[in-house]
């Protein structure tokens, strides 16, 4: 029997995220589930030819639109940790939930998806591409938007922090175990460094502690709708939350 190969393709990075993954849920998930509700529930309802979400992560945006709306929903998500999370909220629904979504690994472009959809949303992920990566993927979300869809960005920072700043995640408790984090951020050069500290405490201390690091590049709201527009959008009136971009795929 010929040998068959199981490692991944090289354009995977199956290692991103491989800390945050088991810590994300349990310190954001409740904080994240109300936001994402508030950027896009709207938009979400009214969809009439699918959801396309970039940047898919454990499923905020995914569980929603299979809730809230009727239409089929492309997941993208190129890093195995998040997109495996993904699939295991997934494999708990309905047959006939699951089958009105499409988890597409790698990137946007690789996924070649052509007019799927009339919603179109990236949530926390633009601030994590480097800007030729962000330029990059504009016209990719045109191709798979049908004209006059919508396309909602949450923003990324519009400048470097000017001093290093720690926000402290809740603590939560699972069972014995008490599971706690911090986000540090600092300027490094043009680059924000996000590092997250993690740690598992029982009866007699820290457990377990992990350190993560992620680097974010600021740019203003101007300069991504400036981008935007070279792949055909156009920006919609300004939605009452200022982290989200709202644009409009203009007539092909």
């Amino acid at each position: 029997m010929a040998d068959v190969s199981v490692d991944p393709p090289s354009r995977e990075s199956p290692d991103a995220y491989a800390i945050s993954a088991e810590f994300y849920d349990i310190l954001q998930a409740d904080r994240d589930r109300a936001r994402v509700r508030r950027f896009y529930g709207r938009d979400v309802r009214v969809a009439r030819r699918g959801v396309l979400d970039v940047g898919a992560g454990t499923g905020r945006v995914t569980l929603m639109s299979l809730a809230d709306s009727r239409v089929p929903v492309h997941a993208v998500e190129p890093t195995r940790a998040m997109r495996s999370l993904l699939m295991t909220r997934l494999a708990a629904l309905p047959v006939d939930v699951r089958m009105r979504v499409t988890v597409h690994p790698g990137g946007l472009a690789e996924a070649a998806l052509r007019e799927v959809a009339d919603v179109g949303i990236c949530h926390n992920t633009i601030a994590c591409l480097h800007p030729a990566a962000r330029r990059a993927l504009w016209p990719a979300v045109a191709d798979a938007l049908v004209a006059g869809g919508v396309f909602l960005v949450q923003l990324p920072p519009d400048r470097l922090p000017p001093h290093e700043a720690t926000h402290v995640l809740p603590a939560q408790q699972v069972g014995g175990h008490e599971y706690g984090g911090r986000m540090v951020m600092s300027a490094d050069a043009d680059r924000i460094r996000t590092r997250f500290d993690y740690w598992v405490r029982g009866e007699c201390g820290v457990l377990r502690e992990y350190t993560e690091t992620f680097w974010m590049w600021p740019a203003s709201r101007a300069e991504v709708i400036g981008e935007l527009a070279g792949s055909g959008f156009v920006p919609l009136p300004e939605r009452a939350d200022p982290a989200v971009l709202a644009v409009g795929l203009g007539r092909r």
